[in-house]
């Protein structure tokens, strides 16, 4: 599985949400299969993001088209980003 993670700050996280949440990278029909959304403990403001895709060709255009995205809304919506795309190697799960 090919993951596109992305990490930043954000002014304020509810702001951030729904921003995220209106999509404007229309991320199913970009190919995003699914997505977490986490936030550090010591930074409820410092938002981590995994979006899930197929292969890596639909990763590489999602970046694109938000590189773009983000050039709009830096300072705004959110700063400093950090993205990389990664490939799942190994998941396992544990029964509690």
């Amino acid at each position: 599985m090919i993951v596109l993670q992305i990490e930043h700050q954000v002014p304020d996280f509810a702001g951030w949400k729904k921003a995220f949440d209106s999509d404007p990278a229309d991320r199913k029909q970009s190919g995003v299969r699914a997505y977490r959304i986490f936030r550090t403990t010591d930074n409820p403001n410092y938002v981590i993001i995994e979006l899930e895709f197929d292969n890596l060709p639909e990763a590489e255009k999602m970046l694109g088209n938000l590189k773009k995205l983000w050039s709009q809304v830096e300072g705004k919506v959110m700063m400093n980003q950090q993205s990389r795309i990664i490939e799942t190697i190994e998941s396992i799960e544990y029964d509690r």
